[in-house]
């Protein structure tokens, strides 16, 4: 009894920010704002709208079956978070509590220029939701749900006036079904939860050396010899494109060219630059197969294909990839160095460049727009190609400097494990840009990128959430909304609701613990979980050297990015170190005297287990930086001095604990140094 009691205030602490706001809406009803991202404008009005049985929403003007759709579904939602009956029965726009104003559908095949601007007037007496389009719309809806409060018996919207209309125009995820395949369920879900925080654009990485994962018919050895069983149906993915349309999002495919394009050649060698044969590639990395650029059959295999894939998916844009290409092939094909002599082309590059001016105009063709990745960029690029930046904003503004529209991926690469902060502060256009306005236009937004090395269907959802939602913020509200610790106060918020849309990012940890453990009792090992991450890509990578089949059933695939414990443990150490808060020293002794007592109990159980062993030295490490915190707390508390070489002895154990050991890392290491450096000692 008294282990659990430890962990619900453990738990609790971590949240302090959060729950006492709560606190001071279920007082008095206040407004306490936790909307993610935060509006354009916001206005904080007196009273509030109850929430009860009675709750009705109607259309006044024009309404269509994606827009009752999207209604009904917020209906559904509010039901289940406040468990009202809410009756579904058609009303009078005149008696509804939400009344719903849409001047039109918006556009037949939605695009960059989408209108999503909306407002929303809560008062006592009711809501007005106001949008040029169903896509408007679907935004205020998101944000009606996310200003419900309880004050403890009841429910209630607060009276808010707000007018909003996102920053940049392409607000993208990107998940590489590739090196690791994703099935529907969790892409429905993905897209759940890209529309509870007003992304709008579902980048879909469809192939790359490891995999071939969109069902041609043109070309059937596309899948029946480089997928292993593993892709969508053309079916499949008109759905994903119709469920994604239903939330107001796009769907942008990817197929990478000329490089990464290894598994096109299992059941096509003739693609290829050298040789074959060909078989899908399990590791990872920069692999010498690429297309050859030089054949006229290349480009007839490429407007075929293309001319099917436009047929799946109407967005006006399609992902050529275009990047990683380590022009081997070409460098030892005689007769590729033959072509470059004659075409005046004096490097690889100039020759990658010339596959794209190739490749552009069979997408005009097909009515697409061509989007890449930075290789891309080069002289002689058409200039209605879209620049995908992942080497920085340096090389976004380039290109933006020539005239290229652009989106920034660097610095949203989840799979770097960077904390939710990091990726926060990251701007696509940055305060001190240098740019002119008419430069500026061309920076069309950001994506969030999940590469797939090491994420399966079941670790997916905690890699990507709620990282994303604070990116999502970044691409939406103003730039000015930017408070890194207010952020987190609602991320942890949202985190909630994200799971209630479906995702599993909290779930499955317990699942995976509990599967690794072989047993139901596993708070010890749940102490241990939460104040752990995974390492990032590039150690994981060199530690475990990761491929394909590598199994992903460790401690590293059960434990989440950017804990909790992480942001709140800093913020409790900062807090009592600028002026000793009693209370934040109360919770920091609670959290210490945890983990110090959870340590050697997470111990037993991973002793015994083979697939916990690898990290049980993070177990005996915790209990040792619970002993610091409480040792180095006790002495601050009591304004004592440490005896000779405590400090020293303490920090000896801190750096200890942050050498790799289980793939995993601390995520609390640097406030407990600081709490050591703070305490006098002895000369």
């Amino acid at each position: 009894m008294l282990r659990r009691t430890m962990l619900a205030l453990c738990a609790g602490a971590l949240f302090a920010g959060a729950g006492a706001l709560t606190a001071m809406a279920q007082s008095n009803n206040a407004f306490v704002n936790t909307l993610m991202p935060e509006p354009a404008h916001l206005a904080a009005q007196t009273g509030d709208l109850p929430l009860t049985t009675s709750f009705t929403a109607a259309t006044d003007s024009f309404h269509d079956a994606r827009l009752d759709n999207a209604i009904s579904r917020t209906l559904l939602q509010l039901e289940d978070h406040t468990g009202l009956e809410i009756a579904r029965t058609p009303t009078a726009a005149k008696s509804a509590t939400l009344l719903v104003t849409v001047d039109g559908p918006g556009e037949a095949v939605q695009s960059i220029d989408e209108n999503e601007s909306y407002s929303l007037d809560i008062t006592p007496s009711g809501a007005h939701l106001k949008a040029a389009t169903d896509v408007g719309a679907m935004r205020g809806l998101t944000t009606f749900l996310q200003l419900v409060q309880t004050d403890g018996s009841s429910f209630f919207a607060p009276a808010v006036s707000i007018q909003d209309s996102p920053r940049f125009r392409w607000r993208g995820l990107m998940i590489d079904v590739s090196r690791h395949f994703e099935p529907i369920p969790v892409i429905k879900r993905t897209l759940d939860g890209m529309a509870a925080v007003k992304l709008n654009v579902f980048h879909w990485h469809l192939s790359d050396d490891q995999g071939f994962r969109i069902q041609s018919k043109v070309f059937p050895k596309l899948t029946e010899m480089g997928s292993d069983g593993l892709y969508y149906t053309q079916d499949q993915a008109r759905e994903i494109v119709a469920y994604a349309r239903a939330r107001g999002i796009r769907v942008v495919p990817e197929f990478d060219m000329p490089g990464h394009a290894q598994s096109w050649m299992v059941g096509y060698p003739d693609l290829a630059s050298g040789p074959g044969p060909y078989q899908i590639e399990r590791h990872f990395g920069i692999f010498d197969p690429v297309m050859d650029p030089t054949r006229k059959s290349t480009y007839k295999f490429l407007d075929k294909f293309i001319g099917e894939m436009a047929t799946i998916f109407p967005d006006p844009y399609m992902h050529i990839g275009g990047d990683e290409n380590n022009g081997v092939q070409w460098k030892n094909n005689p007769r590729i160095q033959a072509f470059m002599r004659k075409h005046n082309l004096h490097s690889t590059s100039d020759l990658q460049t010339y596959f794209s001016q190739q490749l552009i105009p069979i997408l005009k063709k097909h009515h697409k727009r061509t989007v890449g990745w930075d290789e891309i960029f080069a002289p002689g690029l058409p200039k209605n190609a879209v620049i995908e930046s992942w080497r920085g904003f340096n090389s976004l503004a380039a290109s933006a400097k020539q005239g290229y529209d652009g989106i920034l991926a660097a610095g949203y690469y989840l799979d770097q494990i960077q904390p939710a902060g990091q990726h926060y502060l990251v701007d696509p256009l940055p305060a001190n840009s240098d740019l002119t306005p008419d430069q500026k236009a061309h920076i069309l937004g950001g994506e969030v990128c999940m590469w797939s090395e090491h994420v399966s269907s079941h670790s997916i959802d905690s890699r990507i959430w709620p990282r994303s939602a604070a990116i999502a913020e970044r691409l939406w509200s103003p730039q000015s909304v930017n408070n890194v610790d207010d952020m987190y106060r609602r991320l942890w918020v949202e985190n909630l609701r994200l799971e209630a849309v479906g995702l599993t990012q909290l779930s499955n940890e317990d699942v995976a613990l509990r599967q690794l453990a072989g047993t139901a009792a596993i708070e010890p090992l749940r102490i241990l979980a939460s104040v752990l991450q995974p390492v990032g890509f590039d150690q994981i990578y060199k530690m475990q050297h990761t491929t394909q089949l590598t199994p992903m059933d460790h401690l590293v695939d059960a434990v989440r990015p950017d804990p909790p414990s992480r942001h709140g443990v800093e913020l409790l150490v900062k807090k009592y170190l600028a002026n000793h808060d009693a209370q934040a020293a109360e919770k920091l002794q609670v959290i210490f005297a945890h983990w110090a007592v959870a340590g050697p109990q997470a111990q037993a159980l991973m002793s015994s287990r083979p697939l916990l062993r690898p990290a049980e030295p993070r177990a005996e490490q915790l209990t040792n930086l619970g002993k610091i915190g409480v040792e180095a707390l006790l002495y601050l508390s009591k304004n004592e001095t440490a005896p000779s070489g405590w400090a020293q002895t303490q920090l000896s154990l801190i750096d200890e604990a942050q050498k790799p050991a289980g793939l995993v890392r601390f995520t609390v290491l640097d406030p407990l140094r600081e709490l050591v450096k703070a305490v006098p000692q002895q000369q």
